[in-house]
């Protein structure tokens, strides 16, 4: 392939992984293959003549894609995340095309410089101490970046198993290093990652684990139990491994517990948070850092959460110093002029050569950017706790443990055996990929939000996934899809025992699609208003509504459909009924409304008969004065939650309620042999909500019970002027003599206020 064929054939590649990544959805995530599959598919030598790319692109789409697991798919909840993102692919390919070697700084000043700065720049946002930077020539702490948190627990434990042989060396010179490596011995979770047993073998050192709480962490008080067991033995402490985000369970062990007891004895603490470092960079969640000082190396993945493709482990140390005792080689050939005045990261690892990674992890950071990577890792745990909830409503289902992050870890009820048959089952459709864990006898399936493309639609097509299988197997176990779990049904309950049991239930009137027909439905189903809080509510809605006539017959039905059923309604349905009667000027009517017109009937009288409120049409002015008079309405009570039970005997027809716009008065007179029983009136909480008492409307300061007769409010200054304005979009003018157009907009006004709210003023009784 020459550079021509390269641009063409290079282009066609990013389109094909540019198409694969935004289809990826389209792909079974788990293969159905079996063992042996591409040895039966290629040949078993390589060619002898040079073939032609589009013949192994061919076979690359025929052969390799059916075998791959895409590990980047929304249903791909196995293992942790292992992610990728633009930026970082163009990263790797950018390397991939300098392909320079950053084993010294003269092999790659840009390539050393450019780790540090990054290094620096990632340990700043994950809010990590001063230590672990290397910010100052003279730092001795810096970062590194490592090829899996497999290399960093290891390079981590050899370090420190240097350190403490030296010590030992020079406390007993008369030993071998052999003999002495016999009494070293460290120690990990029960919940530890396999990494740290496999580094263990490695280092030849013994490995002691550390029996978990009952929430899957390591705690103090046991570590150091088994330190000082070990000391009475003649064993020598020399590394512990902490971990925060087990691979089980993502339980977090008690960092600042463990540091004090390394502190004591002079134990190197390693802090692996593989996983879970990445959601350090919010800081809602770096509470689980607390202690991190104490720590003598830190480590985690950027290429599993962070967006930053494999491989890519991030790990910083305090003192690198313990680094380059134990890995330090200085051959002739990899010397140069400008040795210790900058790092030479070969002294930092285990194998001498590295590649261009910082490249990729710059690119992310910079495209992304502090808020865009927060933003995805709170999008994962929102997911996960959505799928949590899930879970959590099927009561065949558990969580043994708690969530933490963007894991679950669920299992059906009962024994083990029908969580291995379920997982087992989800994996061989092949339609969401899982694996297991068991701590403490528990066997979980691992439910992990890994792609960033991952939808609500996407956790909600694996739940019915799940629910799906589990259903088929307790069929096949047990004969239901219940299985052995007693499932009690919820009571259906009439809407007669609704209403009996629901001194506020009411029913809402909904417009069908077709043909705009009104239905009446459960009021369980539909928001109830509580006509304490509709002033309050009106008020905030009023102050953003424009109120202007519309010419709209279904809105005519809309609020005639209320009026007639006289129940309460949501607040939806209240705000069409009060912008009805806000209006100035009439509204044509609907066909209803001309049908009682020419029957000899208006539609005003036939909604006083069974509506708590009364249109503008309704009310009488008097000639001479600025009183609004309000007429009686039937006696059907209109009931609140939270009104006294000495008033739910009060009904509209028991008292007339006066408005004096003059005086700024409100008397309430009772009807026919009605009088007051108390000779102070009792407000309910509706007055809070009225604000009286409120400085904004001025204190109500004369209240007046005449002997039976009557009871007058006055208010001083505006009050009522002001408890009018809360629902004009205006500024409130006082009504001129000579205008009448001022007094009718302010009946209107007031019409809706009174009907609606201040018949909770005094208590009445017949």
């Amino acid at each position: 392939m020459d550079h021509k064929e390269f641009r063409v054939k290079a282009k066609e590649l990013v389109d094909f992984m540019a198409d694969y990544l935004e289809n990826i959805r389209e792909h079974r995530v788990y293969p159905g293959v079996q063992p042996g599959y591409l040895h039966k598919r290629l040949p078993t030598e390589a060619p002898q003549q040079p073939e032609n790319w589009d013949d192994i692109f061919k076979d690359v789409q025929e052969h390799i894609m059916p075998g791959i697991v895409h590990w980047q798919s929304p249903h791909m909840h196995a293992y942790f995340p292992a992610l990728t993102s633009y930026p970082s692919i163009m990263g790797e390919m950018l390397s991939s095309t300098l392909n320079v070697l950053c084993f010294t700084w003269a092999s790659s000043p840009a390539g050393t410089e450019l780790e540090t700065i990054a290094m620096n720049w990632l340990g700043k946002l994950l809010g990590l101490p001063d230590c672990f930077l290397n910010e100052k020539n003279d730092s001795p702490g810096g970062g590194v970046i490592q090829t899996t948190a497999s290399e960093a627990t290891l390079v981590s434990l050899l370090a420190a198993r240097t350190r403490a042989l030296m010590e030992l060396a020079s406390l007993n010179p008369e030993l071998q290093s052999s003999e002495l490596l016999g009494h070293l011995i460290c120690y990990c979770s029960d919940q530890a990652h396999s990494s740290v047993e496999k580094a263990g073998l490695i280092g030849l050192v013994r490995m002691r684990y550390i029996e978990s709480d009952e929430k899957q962490c390591m705690r103090g008080a046991k570590l150091e139990e088994a330190i000082l067991s070990d000391k009475a033995k003649g064993l020598v402490p020399f590394w512990v491994c902490a971990t925060l985000g087990t691979t089980g369970s993502v339980a977090f062990d008690n960092l600042r517990e463990i540091g004090e007891v390394c502190e004591r004895h002079s134990a190197w603490l390693h802090v692996d948070a593989a996983y879970a470092g990445s959601a350090f960079v919010c800081p809602e969640y770096r509470h689980w850092l607390d202690g991190i000082e104490q720590a003598d190396s830190f480590a985690f993945n950027p290429s599993k959460w962070l967006m930053v493709n494999f491989d890519c482990t991030a790990m910083w140390v305090k003192d690198s110093t313990e680094l380059h005792r134990t890995f330090n080689v200085n051959p002739i050939y990899l010397r140069h002029e400008n040795s210790g005045k900058a790092i030479d990261y070969m002294h930092w690892q285990i194998p001498l050569s590295r590649r261009f990674r910082a490249l990729k992890l710059w690119f992310v950071l910079r495209n992304y950017g502090v808020v865009g990577i927060q933003k995805h890792i709170r999008e994962s745990v929102r997911l996960a706790q959505k799928f949590e909830a899930l879970v959590l409503a099927d009561q065949r289902f558990e969580i043994p443990q708690a969530r933490n992050l963007g894991m679950v870890a669920f299992r059906m009820k009962g024994d083990n055996t029908l969580t291995e048959v379920l997982l087992k089952r989800l994996n061989a459709r092949g339609y969401i990929h899982a694996v297991p864990a068991c701590f403490k006898g528990v066997y979980v399936i691992r439910f992990t939000v890994t792609s960033q493309r991952t939808t609500n639609q996407d956790i909600l097509d694996d739940w019915n996934e799940i629910k799906t299988v589990a259903s088929e197997i307790l069929v096949d176990v047990f004969g239901s899809e219940c299985g052995n779990i007693a499932v009690p049904k919820k009571p259906r309950i009439t809407l007669k025992d609704t209403r009996e049991l629901n001194a506020t239930f009411g029913t809402s009137l909904l417009l069908a699609n077709s043909p705009m027909s009104p239905k009446i439905v459960n009021g369980t189903h539909v928001a109830i208003c509580d006509y304490e809080q509709v002033l309050s509510s009106c008020a905030q809605t009023f102050a953003q509504l424009k109120m202007e006539p519309k010419d709209s017959p279904e809105m005519r039905r809309r609020i005639r459909g209320i009026r007639m059923v006289g129940k309460k309604f949501s607040l939806d349905s209240c705000m069409d009924m009060v912008q009805g009667l806000m209006m100035e000027q009439s509204l044509p009517l609907c066909a209803e409304e001309r049908e009682d017109a020419s029957n000899g009937s208006s539609p005003g009288e036939k909604s006083i008969s069974s509506s708590p409120v009364t249109s503008s049409n309704t009310i009488k002015q008097d000639a001479d004065t600025n009183q609004l008079h309000i007429p009686a309405t039937p006696s059907r009570h209109l009931r609140s939650r939270s009104v006294d039970a000495s008033l739910s005997e009060l009904n509209f027809d028991d008292a007339k309620i006066t408005i004096d716009l003059k005086n700024n008065e409100v008397t309430i007179t009772p009807t026919e042999n009605k009088k007051f029983i108390d000779e102070k009136v009792h407000f309910s909480a509706a007055d809070e909500k009225l604000k009286i008492g409120n400085p904004d409307f001025g204190n109500v300061q004369d209240v007046q019970a005449g002997s039976d007769e009557k009871l007058t409010i006055k208010g001083p200054g505006s009050y009522i002027k002001k408890l009018i304005q809360q629902f004009s979009e205006n500024q409130f003018e006082d009504p001129k003599p000579e205008s009448d157009g001022a007094i009718s907009s302010i009946k209107d006004r007031a019409d809706a206020i009174c009907k609606k709210c201040l018949h909770y003023k005094g208590r009445i009784t017949k």
